[in-house]
């Protein structure tokens, strides 16, 4: 059995890391000069900014067998780099990947399985020359990461003066004494606008929904650990929630955000209520949506327009996966449709890890993608009786619902959301039932 893995950020990690306890031997391809994805900022495609730290704190998000040395309860990037490398040399993964090595196709090879093609990179990114090698294999683990292609609307009119995609934001002197207008407030968004206050000229940012502030201590604890490990009901986990929210965080249409047309937790909510304070201080001001552009003025739908010199688009990234064609993946609309985000229905060996958003899940919720991408191969290999089994039930099967209820809104990046606490717990099922000596009990 040949398995390649994509991809030596977290989720390469965790699912090489899953592989290799598994007894199945990988080979790993990575772009950049080292471990880490996006968390090193020195990676030539990482979109990480110098102010960036975790959004989620450091107890949930890390790995259970793997906790992280600092004390911090929200690291910042160094630091979770470093993390990063340690884990990899702790468990010896760094030697498992071919580094500077860039996938460029993947494709069915004639006698089975996938015909992989590599670019060997010079130190400054650029292909080398004759770097160029094939190899087959018999199943191939995307672990790319979902965060690198940068999302660029498109707008009426012409803007004149600069446009830039958070994609290439790394710090405030970008926008020093610049007028700058940040279209967008999610996560990111809001991070750069607490640092642009201190560096851009005037600073604005234009908004087409509402959005949940969630503040990120909670009656002195981190605010993810509050209720970990006992999920309410998602009835009374939106009320009660959104009632706590209110009473420590206030309203947030009082600052000119719009109303919120959902429910919480059915988008992404906002953790950074800086920008709040912010917004009190009357270093920013909200802005509604875009209508056009001309030439340096902005247009907006409430019949509003001001100047700006800067526009920084903070609209989120698309799925990638530029070296496979996308028939091979299953794909519909706006990202892959697999079993568990994992599993091509048709089991035609191409596997994706990381592919998942969901609030509180954490990189040990990547790595059980991996115990279960393991547990399946261990069954082709070992016992494929049971491997045709789950395939079987995958195949004929009606999919379980990973929503908990909860009715996310229509966006791209909700298209692979799941609530954490029902996508952990069909996971952890699915791969103890892979594991069980005795065949599956009929369910």
């Amino acid at each position: 059995m040949r398995v390649a893995v994509i991809g030596a950020g977290p989720s390469g990690l965790a699912v090489a890391r899953a592989l290799q306890k598994e007894g199945i031997k990988i080979q790993g391809f990575e772009a950049s000069h080292g471990v880490g994805g996006l968390w090193d900022i020195t990676n030539p495609r990482s979109t990480m900014y110098e102010s960036a730290h975790l959004i989620s704190s450091r107890t949930t998000t890390e790995f259970d067998e793997f906790p992280m040395r600092s004390t911090a309860d929200y690291p910042s990037h160094e630091v979770l780099h470093k993390y990063f490398e340690e884990y990899a040399d702790h468990f010896s993964l760094t030697e498992l990947f071919q580094f500077k090595t860039q996938v460029t196709k993947l494709e069915p090879h004639p006698s089975g399985g996938w015909a992989l093609e590599t670019q060997t990179l010079t130190k400054t990114g650029k292909p080398k020359k004759d770097g160029k090698q094939t190899a087959a294999f018999d199943h191939v683990i995307m672990a790319n990461g979902i965060l690198a292609e940068p999302n660029i609307p498109a707008f009426k009119g012409n803007f004149t003066g600069e446009i830039m995609h958070t994609s290439l934001y790394k710090n405030g002197k970008q926008l020093e004494g610049k007028r700058t207008l940040i279209v967008g407030a999610g996560n990111s968004g809001c991070d750069i606008a607490v640092d642009a206050v201190h560096f851009a000229k005037e600073i604005d940012m234009s908004v087409r929904r509402g959005y949940y502030f969630v503040p990120r201590y909670i009656f002195g604890r981190p605010s993810d650990t509050l209720n970990q490990g006992k999920p309410l009901p998602r009835t009374i986990k939106q009320f009660l929630d959104k009632w706590m929210l209110r009473a420590f965080t206030g309203d947030p249409t009082r600052f000119g955000f719009p109303k919120p047309r959902y429910k919480i937790y059915e988008s992404h909510p906002i953790i950074n209520t800086m920008v709040l304070n912010h917004l009190g201080q009357g270093d920013l001001e909200i802005r509604a949506d875009i209508e056009r552009f001309e030439g340096k003025i902005v247009h907006f739908v409430d019949g509003s327009s001001k100047e700006y010199d800067l526009i920084l688009l903070a609209t989120g990234y698309k799925l990638d996966y530029p070296f496979v064609d996308r028939k091979h993946i299953n794909w519909s609309c706006q990202a892959p449709t697999l079993y568990l985000n994992i599993f091509e229905p048709n089991f035609n060996g191409l596997y994706i890890t990381g592919m998942v958003e969901a609030s509180g899940l954490g990189w040990q919720g990547r790595y059980e993608q991996g115990e279960l991408i393991a547990a399946y191969l261990g069954a082709v290999k070992n016992n494929p009786k049971k491997a045709k089994r789950f395939r079987d039930r995958v195949q004929y099967s009606r999919w379980p619902d990973l929503t908990a209820g909860y009715k996310y809104l229509g966006l791209d990046r909700m298209s692979f959301y799941v609530n954490k606490d029902v996508y952990r717990g069909i996971v952890t099922k699915e791969t103890a039932d892979l594991k069980k000596e005795t065949e599956y009990e009929p369910r």
